[in-house]
């Protein structure tokens, strides 16, 4: 018998979409294709505090929209009263981001990605941060049961949090399909006009991007002469030292800083960079890691977090914090061929093992446990 799962997908209800709101989209898109296709029984209220976009499903009888108002303040305030307050309450409350009611009359699951502004709180604004630090926490510690996107990311919670092991569920993120525009840009058109080093990112503090231009610095003449290196990514914040690096280690005229790539040319850069390097001090997960592997791209990484469990025995490790083994490792594999079309044969079969259908099932369970248990699992 199917019952009634309510879900706070305001991070899915965007245009542009990363990280979160990405995860967010993806998950509701297949719960309800599996409901579409009778899968379960269950009944969906989408809670937004705006109208669904015409990229969210189409309403039908068992998927219904309910805009609560007023947004400010919208967790803490508005949707707990009208969950408290409607007749019809859903049996379960999933929330896709890391803030779930502040009170809820029912069993609620939270989605926590990461808990980097406890690790990095110097990299995040003030406001940002201290919402960030409470809102994450009352969440937590009211959630019947927590998603997150890594064992990693699950030891920081019951760390930080003090919760027991057996509430925490890993999710592992999947990858959306990304079809190459026919009418798409040459590499030429952005610039890039020889061999190249790839970073694809947010360009923020904890990405550690300086590091890589550093590395990229101290190449042996030879190789650095015939590379560029190119990063991907908007600006996020404390970024003005990142596009300064480049002038500063004197490579001015071998990096590339693309603001803005769509995604129907991204895997253009995938599938012609010699490397993909993601040299992070801390992810959630690090899905870009199973994005270049997708497109036949070697990849070399953090051995920090959850960077070895997305990577796998696919890519090769470094130490963030030793800019001389984030060389050693670039030199390796843009001088090595076998290694190289090893690492490639490797990462094509660890990325088909990360897929959103595979995320939602699991999602899906998590929340069906919570409906159907009455301890607090605490």
């Amino acid at each position: 018998m199917g019952k009634i799962i309510g879900i706070d997908a305001n991070e899915a209800n965007v245009t542009s979409r990363v990280g979160i709101s990405e995860y967010a989209y993806q998950i509701l898109l297949k719960l309800y294709k599996f409901r579409e296709n009778n899968l379960n029984e269950h009944k969906y209220i989408i809670y937004l505090k705006d109208q669904p976009l015409d990229i969210l499903p189409q309403a039908t009888i068992w998927w219904k929209y309910k805009v609560v108002k007023p947004k400010r303040l919208w967790t803490q305030i508005a949707l707990p009263l009208n969950l408290f307050l409607t007749a019809l309450k859903p049996d379960a409350f999933l929330t896709l981001t890391h803030y779930a009611p502040r009170v809820s009359p029912v069993p609620t699951v939270v989605s926590i990605m990461d808990l980097s502004f406890l690790h990095f709180p110097e990299t995040f604004n003030k406001d940002d941060l201290y919402q960030l630090k409470n809102w994450t926490k009352y969440s937590v510690m009211n959630a019947k049961r927590i998603i997150t996107i890594s064992k990693s990311s699950k030891d920081d919670i019951i760390k930080f949090y003090n919760v027991k092991e057996d509430i925490v569920r890993v999710v592992h993120l999947g990858l959306k399909k990304i079809d190459m525009d026919k009418t798409s840009k040459s590499l030429s058109d952005f610039g890039i006009n020889k061999k190249f080093i790839l970073f694809v990112g947010t360009l923020q503090p904890r990405k550690n991007i300086i590091s890589l231009i550093k590395a990229f610095a101290i190449l042996p003449v030879e190789q650095k002469d015939n590379y560029q290196l190119v990063i991907i990514g908007k600006k996020g914040w404390m970024y003005q030292d990142i596009l300064d690096a480049p002038v500063k280690f004197g490579i001015e005229d071998k990096t590339l800083f693309l603001d803005y790539v769509s995604n129907s040319e991204l895997p253009l850069f995938y599938k012609e960079a010699s490397v993909f390097v993601l040299p992070s001090l801390y992810e959630g997960f690090g899905l870009p890691i199973l994005e270049a592997m997708r497109y036949g791209c070697p990849v070399i990484t953090s051995n920090v977090s959850s960077l070895p469990e997305a990577g796998g025995d696919a890519a090769l490790y470094f130490d963030p914090n030793d800019i001389e083994d984030i060389q050693d490792k670039i030199l390796k594999v843009i001088t090595d061929s076998s290694l190289r079309e090893e690492m490639i044969t490797k990462g094509t079969d660890h990325y088909k093992k990360f897929t959103w259908e595979k995320a939602a099932k699991e999602v899906l369970s998590v929340v069906e446990e919570a409906m159907g248990k009455k301890e607090s699992g605490k």
